[in-house]
Parts: structure tokens; sequence; C-alpha cells
């Protein structure tokens, strides 16, 4: 009886020494996926997402600076228009 315990000790100390090997080489792979993957990306150049979030920010203030400006020659040209000054042909 006493050969049976000392079997099924040794065979689950031999079970979780394995588990524990097991645990920590499933670190060690997350960790070098990790570092491999931050690397392609590093290669990549890709933005991260605040310098994106700040690009689209100022593209949408330079939208509207052009918008208001377009108004605002508009309006200068009908103003000259009606003035009776010619305009220039336009040359875009």
């Amino acid at each position: 009886m006493q050969t049976e315990n000392r079997i099924l000790d040794d065979l689950a100390r031999l079970t979780s020494g394995a588990l524990g090997s097991l645990a920590s080489l499933k670190g060690e792979i997350d960790a070098l996926v990790r570092q491999r993957l931050e690397r392609l990306l590093g290669e990549m150049e890709l933005v991260s997402r605040e310098e994106f979030e700040a690009a689209k920010a100022l593209a949408a203030n330079a939208r509207v600076a052009a918008e208001a400006l377009e108004a605002r020659l508009a309006a200068l040209e009908a103003a000259l228009k009606a003035a009776g000054i010619a305009l220039p042909e336009d040359r875009s």
C-alpha cells in the first residue's frame, strides 16, 4: 500500500513540476512575443493615438480657417463688384 502512495506522490510531484515549467515557459514566450511585436511596430513607423488625434485636430482647424477665408474672399469680391471695380481672371 505504501508503494502505491509513493508512486502517486512521485507522479504528483512530477506533474506539478511540469506544470510549473509550462507556466514559466508561457511567461517567457509572452515576453518574447511582446518584445518582437513592439520592435516590428517600431520599424513600421506608426503614429501613436495622441499624435493622430493632434494631427486630426490640426486638420479640422485648418479646414475651418480655410472656409472662413473663402467666405471672407467672397464677401470682398462682392463688395468690389458692387463698387464697380473689375476683378482679375481666376487663375486656378
